[in-house]
């Protein structure tokens, strides 16, 4: 009888995910991850090695959020520590990582092994799935299920422990294959179709609405129903809003996406959601953010209505007046079939859009004059405005940081109702973690390399994640870093100003840092900017560069609408 070629544990789960489709690992290579790294390398996948193990988590974050698939981030019992954070953030926008962790030795756990750590508890709290692989046999069996973890119902992030003893021992190389599921190739994620008895009293409940808006949020990105919802907001004409703190649904450019569903942020978006009479939510938590669903975001007289495909979200969603399990293209290719419009409605939000960007546009032209009188630094969001009119369509735009991602948020909208239209935007999520902006933006660069990748970082942003521009240089994927650079975290400086009896704010301060120079050092393009006239000669020449660069600009610290309205506590609406 000839015997079975048996290759190392990690080898099996190289091959694991390389039969799931994954096309590339992101880590900080260590020696309990080695026979992985053998995996990896003999099954042609290749292994993004990155500076730190928190980066390789974002980096598989930032790819998940864009390629809505599932990644793989690989790191070491240490490392896994370091890995925490990335899955805060991934489970904040329920990004699909599944993070492998090569631990301690299982034949001696518990014994105070070398790096111990019982990294299964950790990432439970902040994961759909965490368990540890107890036998060699079982890991094709394992990844499977933590795909599906990852993948069905509302996506998210899964941990798989892998002990080193396992991780280095030999098995037949179609271990645990006699078993079902025989074909573990990544299948078609199940959906959720409404039950028609469900479904007609909501669409009804529409039908008969006078004034109805839709909230979409993160469920409709991870079914791939952004067209769907176009498709019935602009048949409708119902005006479209979206959950703050996540990857856009709709490119700013579409007709029925107004803007974001928060009233500091837009203030629009106050009016229409308190003069609606029905609330649409689809794939929508009610969170903070919603305010829990409560007045004086939603206001008591309104219907609310939750549409969420899966009852894990559902469930969440208790508050709803009328619930609706349905995956959300469903829902929404029936929404598209009611036989009516709301014009008058819609229109009015496109007018209030137009007037607050009207608003905004003077008071930056008030800005200027002061600026050139008084001789000040350059407002934020003029450096927003300015750095989005010097992209290309179909570019991609990061943004990180306190003020700098709000003040960021509205001038996307601004340059949106001018005829901007991005390829895409991604930010930090729900969590608001600062310093995921350069590997943001590595993702989007890596994904679409044909397209110019910005992102405006605040410089306390850059200095929590900015390290990680070294794996942009590593692996041949230029972007261009804009520097909001106001000296410090300005974001919590104003709100201690606020705060503090004495007005004045404390340990938030950083001294000149010269990032440009720490570019040009790298290898890369850099470039100091003070006054508003030299940034957009900047900016191009940075473009143009072709090389990872930096334009790192002076500006002064404004405090944007959002952090105000939390500092003054004038408004119980986005915020709790």
């Amino acid at each position: 009888m000839t015997a079975k070629h048996q290759i190392r544990g990690g080898a099996l789960l190289a091959r694991a995910f390389k039969e799931k489709g994954v096309e590339h690992a992101f880590t900080l290579a260590g020696g309990f991850c080695n026979p992985a790294l053998e995996g990896f390398m003999e099954c042609q996948m290749p292994v993004i090695n990155c500076p730190h193990e928190q980066i390789a988590g974002h980096l598989a974050d930032g790819h998940a959020r864009i390629t809505r698939k599932p990644t793989l981030c690989l790191v070491g019992p240490e490392g896994f520590a370091n890995a925490v954070p990335a899955m805060l953030e991934a489970w904040g926008e329920r990004s699909p990582v599944i993070f492998v962790t090569g631990s301690s030795t299982l034949k001696r756990q518990g014994a105070g092994g070398f790096k111990e750590i019982d990294d299964v508890a950790i990432a439970a709290p902040l994961t759909k799935y965490s368990e540890q692989i107890v036998d060699g046999n079982r890991i094709s069996e394992f990844v499977d299920r933590a795909w599906k973890a990852a993948t069905t119902g509302y996506p998210g992030p899964v941990h798989l422990s892998l002990p080193v003893d396992i991780m280095f021992s030999s098995f037949d190389e179609d271990a645990g294959r006699d078993e079902r599921p025989f074909n573990r190739t990544a299948q078609p994620v199940p959906r959720a179709w409404p039950d028609p008895a469900a479904l007609a009293p909501v669409l009804d409940t529409i039908r008969r609405a006078e004034r109805p808006v839709i909230i979409a949020g993160h469920g409709v990105w991870w079914s791939k129903s952004e067209r769907n919802l176009a498709a019935s907001g602009n048949k409708l004409r119902i005006p479209v809003y979206n959950v703050p703190y996540h990857t856009k649904n709709l490119g700013e450019e579409t007709e029925c996406y107004i803007g974001l569903a928060d009233f500091h942020q837009f203030h629009p978006s106050k009016p229409a959601i308190h003069e609606a009479d029905v609330v649409v939510m689809v794939g929508c938590r009610l969170d903070n953010q919603m305010n829990f669903g409560n007045p004086p975001f939603i206001p008591a007289g309104t219907t609310l209505i939750c549409v969420n495909g899966s009852h894990e979200e559902l469930d969440y969603n208790h508050g709803a007046d009328m619930p609706l399990l349905s995956d959300p293209g469903a829902f929404l290719d029936a929404l598209a079939g009611i036989d009516q419009s709301w014009d008058s409605w819609f229109a009015l939000q496109q007018q209030r859009r137009a007037d607050w960007v009207q608003e905004w546009t003077n008071h930056l032209e008030e800005e200027r004059a002061r600026d050139i009188t008084e001789g000040r630094k350059m407002h934020p969001l003029q450096l927003a405005v300015d750095v989005q009119a010097e992209m290309a369509d179909g570019d991609w735009l990061v943004f990180d940081g306190g003020n700098t991602h709000f003040w960021n948020e509205i001038a996307t909208n601004i340059a949106a109702k001018r005829g901007r239209k991005l390829g895409g935007i991604l930010h930090p999520g729900n969590y608001s973690l600062l310093g995921v902006g350069v590997s943001f933006a590595m993702s989007a660069k890596s994904v679409h390399p044909d397209k110019t990748v910005v992102l405006v970082s605040g410089d306390g942003a850059f200095l929590s994640g900015g390290l990680s521009i070294e794996a942009c240089f590593q692996e041949n994927r230029p972007i261009v870093v804009v520097i909001d650079n106001n000296g410090g975290l300005d974001c919590i400086s104003q709100q201690q100003e606020r705060l503090f009896a004495n007005g004045r704010h404390f340990a938030t301060d950083f001294r000149d840092i010269p990032f440009h120079a720490m570019f040009e050092g790298l290898g890369g393009h850099g470039e100091l900017v003070t006054r508003r006239e030299e940034l957009a000669p900047a900016l191009r020449r940075a473009i143009a560069s072709g090389k990872t660069a930096c334009v790192n600009v002076k500006c002064r610290g404004v405090i944007s609408p959002i952090v105000a309205a939390t500092s003054d506590k004038r408004d119980k609406a986005s915020i709790e």
